[in-house]
């Protein structure tokens, strides 16, 4: 799944280290549903992969140039393998159309090392996850971890029809099978998801744990922002949300507070690109505001967030901002570089 990222939850400056990188090959590439195909990466000297934790996701650095953020799925105990679900997107920029057009079994590639902006609270007393296609991706992860302890939860699969259902026999026949329920848009009327009625008998103490395109994701969550706690509301989007060419755009400054330059960042440009144009490069993955890469403190100046990747807080606290995007609401933003 090629995400987004959102309502993690630590209220901390986000740095990732793009040089360490991890050569990995692809030791089986399989059809998991309609346009849906299932990666399996191993070490390429047979060695353990640095250990994950359940919603995490990696890189994929691509031949063709492009990079892209996809979900680990499976059992964060297993450490032999990283397995992900990638669903083909014709509309896209050709990240997906790569991995099930180009990328084949015995394929050597570079990927990030784990880290996680959609992370699970194994101290709640019960958790719900509800995936919509294949927003399934974090959530079996999830899934894996929570029954290996022993928790508590239940998780609800929607999906257009059993045909683009992934993973669906994993899920079926797996150790938490009594846990999973499925609701196709073409079942029959019963078996659809009730959201208010599922979120209304829920548990009091539950964490809601929600993945899958944006209609799913704005009716799930603004069902449960009526009567859940915030902090027990926890999401991830995937696919492009930012649009740094909008016409809300306007004109404003930015400058490095290292050496006093100003660079002036016209409407439909972003201040990653003016930078690296003037010299000054921002190491950068996505460009769409879901990743974090970018993620550079503010010591002046108000933000206009535009990403998915910083929490609520960090967002009110105006004191980091994503460049790829994100635009300012002041005529001038200095950044900490």
């Amino acid at each position: 799944m090629n995400i987004a990222l959102s309502a993690h939850g630590n209220a901390m400056i986000h740095q990732v280290n793009r040089s360490a990188r991890l050569q990995v090959r692809v030791a089986a590439k399989t059809t998991e549903a309609q346009d849906i195909a299932g990666f399996e990466l191993v070490d390429c000297s047979g060695e353990d992969l640095p250990a994950f934790t359940a919603g995490s996701h990696v890189d994929v650095f691509m031949a063709n140039g492009l990079v892209r953020q996809y979900s680990l799925r499976n059992n964060p105990s297993e450490r032999h393998r990283y397995r992900l679900g990638v669903l083909r997107d014709q509309k896209g920029a050709g990240g997906s159309i790569f991995m099930h057009d180009m990328l084949k079994s015995g394929d050597v590639i570079e990927i990030s090392h784990p880290r996680n902006a959609f992370p699970l609270n194994e101290q709640a007393s019960s958790s719900l996850l509800l995936a919509g296609g294949i927003g399934v991706t974090p959530i079996l992860s999830m899934s894996h971890r929570l029954s290996t302890l022993g928790q508590d939860f239940a998780l609800h699969y929607c999906a257009r029809n059993l045909d683009r259902m992934a993973f669906r026999s994993e899920l079926e026949t797996g150790p938490f099978k009594t846990q999973v329920h499925f609701h196709r848009d073409d079942g029959p009327p019963e078996q659809k998801l009730n959201i208010a009625e599922l979120l209304q008998w829920s548990p009091k103490g539950t964490h809601l744990y929600v993945c899958g395109p944006r209609g799913f994701m704005d009716a799930v969550i603004g069902e449960a922002e009526r009567s859940w706690p915030k902090e027990t509301i926890h999401r991830e989007y995937f696919g492009k949300i930012a649009d740094v060419g909008s016409s809300d755009d306007r004109p404003f400054a930015v400058q490095i507070a290292s050496t006093g330059q100003v660079f002036a960042v016209p409407a439909g440009e972003s201040v990653v690109s003016v930078l690296g144009t003037n010299g000054i490069e921002i190491p950068v993955s996505c460009e769409q505001g879901i990743c974090g890469t970018c993620v550079t403190r503010v010591l002046a100046g108000l933000p206009d967030h535009r990403d998915l990747y910083l929490t609520d807080a960090e967002h009110a606290a105006n004191d980091q901002m994503t460049p790829c995007c994100s635009r300012a609401l002041s005529e001038i933003v200095v950044l900490d570089l």
